[in-house]
């Protein structure tokens, strides 16, 4: 069974189906993964440390003895109730494995098993949607709307509100971790205090400096064209594991953001202005950086950007190749079109513009 949608929250609010015996967990945002298995666990078992109902398993550990989950599955626990096995670190060496317990006898257990980022080919995840006593369930990183709303429900459930440019300055610097996202919201609420409201300069104040920012450091470096700054942005991503599609979205985000302000400066408001007009506001430390690629980034330009960055989140969807591979490309792509000066880039048409290298011909 394949979840989606309005599913996952349903599915999340209530105790797993008699006949469901696992649950598999995957996507890129490995915060929201783990989140999720514990709503899941809480649901089956009153204490997710129960050693009684309760049994932990890694990748590694059927690895090395294939048999383990089965086990785990099939044994009766000694204070009654259904019995909870937790499987984390899992890939498609599980398979197998669950493969074996779900065309099994029926047991009185819920294996919740907390994947990676598995593409649409994996088998483990193949198996999960397609067993009628599995379901898969995907955790993809937060979208500005879903981070919005978190916050929102963090400051209200302490009894604070938080202004409009506050809120979308903190959907924009937050990242799409769930896990950071949490905290941060909740540190906002705390600074807030009970019956407080949260400004836009407490926002700066409490987040500007402390969130995940590398997003921003990729869509800054890019639009630079400072390859080297985009390189080490990009490598703390990928060590942050933030998914290639969200880096993508960002950049897109960024460019959008040059594409509203040279629209009002080309109704004639000067590009200061044009700054502290935005919503949320360009962030003061980045003024003068986004004040150089307006001149560096016309709307032409601009326009081209987003379809090379559209084109390339198409790719990480559709094609199998390894979407971290596609995404750094194209934004080596809009960094090398960032480096040349706009007068040069002008003389060439959009399409050529952002196409991406062809290959030398071969000599051999």
């Amino acid at each position: 069974m394949k979840l989606s949608g309005r599913q996952i929250a349903a599915f999340l609010r209530n105790p797993p189906p008699p006949e469901l015996l696992a649950v598999v967990l995957y996507g890129p945002d490995e915060g929201l993964v783990r989140e999720r298995a514990r709503l899941l666990a809480g649901q089956v078992v009153e204490d997710i440390q129960d050693p009684f109902r309760v049994a932990g398993l890694t990748g590694p550990d059927l690895k090395a003895d294939p048999a383990r989950l089965a086990d785990e599955a099939a044994a009766i626990s000694f204070t009654g109730g259904t019995r909870l096995i937790r499987l984390r670190a899992a890939g498609d060496d599980c398979e197998k494995a669950l493969e074996a317990v779900l065309d099994g006898p029926a047991a009185d257990a819920l294996i919740v098993v907390e994947a990676g980022d598995l593409p649409p080919r994996s088998k483990l995840r193949r198996l999960a949607e397609s067993h009628d006593r599995a379901a898969a369930l995907p955790c993809y990183a937060d979208d500005d709307d879903t981070v919005a709303r978190l916050v929102e429900h963090a400051v209200r459930s302490a009894g604070a509100r938080i202004e409009p440019d506050a809120l979308a300055f903190a959907a924009d610097h937050l990242g799409n971790d769930r896990i950071t996202t949490r905290m941060e919201a909740e540190k906002l609420a705390l600074y807030a205090g009970e019956g407080g409201t949260i400004t836009l300069e407490d926002a700066v104040a409490c987040i500007g400096d402390s969130a995940v920012l590398s997003l921003d450091d990729i869509a800054f470096a890019a639009g630079a064209g400072n390859l080297a700054a985009l390189s080490t942005a990009l490598d703390r991503a990928a060590a942050e594991t933030t998914a290639p599609v969200s880096i993508l979205r960002a950049v897109g985000r960024h460019f959008q953001r040059l594409d509203a302000a040279q629209s009002l400066i080309a109704a004639g408001t000067d590009a200061q202005s044009v700054m502290t007009r935005l919503r949320p506001p360009v962030f003061f430390r980045r003024r003068d950086a986004f004040r150089s690629q307006l001149r560096r980034w016309p709307q032409g330009r601009i326009l081209a950007a987003l379809a090379r960055l559209n084109r390339a989140e198409i790719d990480c969807k559709t094609t199998g190749l390894p979407d971290r591979a596609i995404a750094e490309r194209a934004l080596i792509d809009l960094a090398r079109a960032g480096a040349q000066t706009a007068p040069a880039m002008a003389r060439k048409s959009a399409a050529e513009r952002l196409a991406p290298p062809t290959s030398a011909p071969s000599t051999s």
